[in-house]
């Protein structure tokens, strides 16, 4: 497969969790790496400690708040001053939108889309332009096997995850030969939970385990290596769809 060496990845979300563990997998390949985050003080904190264990790396950190109306001129002044790259990675999110089916409004649903469906449009629109041609570029989306699995209350997550699905194909298809795919994680450790939440859904799994951040993070950074992958879905859940 291709190797990511001195190849330049946009990675939004990069600061922390699953983002940060994408980042770092990537610099110890020898990739040239940009994280985008809405929180500089986390961006400051995410290069310094990437830079602490790769001190030859090559990581710059972008401030760029996604959740403004102005969102694309935002994007617009992030891809400008990064220029072309190979690889886009988007794991940006925000709080888990749960809430009771008698509690949810339009606000509400559109809030929830803004992250987790519209910004994936709006940055294949951007990737046409700044991914270098050509299959060995590629966009990557983040879903979650809530849409395999729903919960309570998570009918709205569920619905745009799902939607995800379709989105990919119908972007490979308009993006072609650029490649685009996603990875759909189950439950993570990523610090938004608890170790007891961890351990209870341990138990919901086929192999007694959550994921780690380390673990998902290879799922991305092979769709960057399989140049014959597009359209495609991979998933890291623990066996977690299974029980």
């Amino acid at each position: 497969m291709a190797p990511i060496k001195n190849t330049t990845i946009v990675i939004f979300g990069g600061s922390t969790g699953i983002g940060y563990g994408v980042a770092d997998k990537c610099l110890s390949e020898g990739a040239i790496v940009h994280i985008s985050s809405s929180n500089p003080s986390r961006i400051t904190q995410a290069v310094s400690s990437l830079k602490e264990k790769y001190p030859a790396a090559q990581v710059t950190g972008h401030t760029c708040d996604l959740s403004f109306p102005d969102v694309e001129d935002r994007l617009h002044k992030l891809f400008e001053e990064i220029g072309s790259c190979d690889h886009i990675v988007y794991t940006a999110g925000d709080a888990l939108a749960v809430k009771p089916l008698k509690d949810v409004d339009l606000q509400f649903v559109q809030k929830a889309g803004h992250i987790r469906f519209v910004l994936p449009v709006l940055i294949a629109k951007f990737a046409l332009r700044f991914l270098k041609p050509g299959y060995t570029s590629s966009l990557i989306l983040t879903g979650g096997a809530v849409a395999n699995r729903p919960q309570p209350d998570w009918a709205v997550i569920a619905g745009y995850s799902a939607g995800l699905y379709g989105m990919v194909q119908g972007l490979a298809l308009d993006m072609k030969p650029l490649r685009v795919n996603f990875v759909s994680p189950g439950p993570v450790k990523t610090g938004l939970f608890s170790d007891e939440v961890a351990e209870f859904l341990a138990t919901r799994t086929t192999l007694g385990k959550v994921g780690s951040v380390e673990e998902v993070a290879e799922a991305y950074v092979y769709l960057m290596k399989d140049t014959n992958a597009t359209g495609s879905c991979v998933s890291s859940n623990a066996g977690s769809l299974l029980v």
